[in-house]
């Protein structure tokens, strides 16, 4: 985890100009080192592979390895790490960089609480699509709502349904940046009503999922008392 965290953390900073025209040489040395490391790593975990399932042949279980979710990340990681020397242009570079801050999935296998969450999202999948689509669709009325008050005094910002969806978006996140608002009281009262319904559906998801994480670790810890290690740890 530590070695996980100082990388992203060197990926991070190579994207400082003055960093790499000081210490170029450094990042380099150091992005090579850690990608060996990542690599030994990448093939222990290919070659074990089949002790996970035994039940299944050897190259099936290393397959099966290679084009899981978490593997593809680390062949990323990996991959990246070498392309460090030898690529030119700038948006080429970029994207390197931001292919070995995809490290930080590394992590998710070493967190039961990553576990917990999946296990939370999944529970309540339903209130949250359904908690989703009433905010998408306080949305899509909100913009029609100030197309229709706002369209004909402020075209270039409200002057169709498209252009407001910024506005309806900045306001129902309460980001609110302040380049597009109404001006007419109709559309000042409109937006007041939205911002205010809002507030509420925004927390929605927030306290779905605040529940359904409190439940799954309440059953993880029940589940653990009633069955407890031979040895007694935990």
């Amino acid at each position: 985890m530590a070695l996980i965290i100082a990388a992203t953390a060197l990926a991070i900073a190579e994207t400082e100009p003055t960093l790499i025209r000081d210490y170029g040489r450094a990042f380099t040395s150091g992005e090579f080192a850690l990608g060996w490391i990542f690599a030994a790593e990448y093939a222990v975990r290919l070659w074990t592979a089949p002790e996970r399932n035994p039940t299944r042949s050897a190259w099936r279980s290393r397959l099966g390895f290679i084009f899981s979710p978490a593997a593809v990340a680390d062949l990323i990681a990996v991959v990246s790490s070498f392309m460090v020397v030898g690529t030119s242009g700038a948006l080429l570079l970029r994207w390197v960089r931001l292919a070995r801050i995809v490290r930080l999935a590394k992590l998710g296998r070493m967190s039961r609480a990553l576990d917990h969450i999946v296990e939370a999202v999944m529970s309540r999948r339903d209130e949250l699509i359904l908690s989703l689509v009433a905010g998408l669709s306080l949305i899509v009325v909100a913009a029609t709502a100030l197309y229709l008050a706002e369209g004909g005094v402020q075209p270039e910002k409200f002057g169709s349904i498209p252009r407001a969806l910024w506005w309806s978006v900045a306001t129902m996140t309460t980001i609110g940046y302040g380049d597009v608002y109404p001006i007419t009281p109709l559309g000042k009262v409109l937006a007041s009503v939205t911002a205010i319904l809002s507030i509420g559906l925004i927390a929605m998801p927030t306290g779905i999922l605040a529940a359904a994480f409190s439940d799954g670790m309440d059953r993880h810890r029940r589940a653990r008392e009633d069955n407890p290690p031979p040895n007694g740890r935990v």
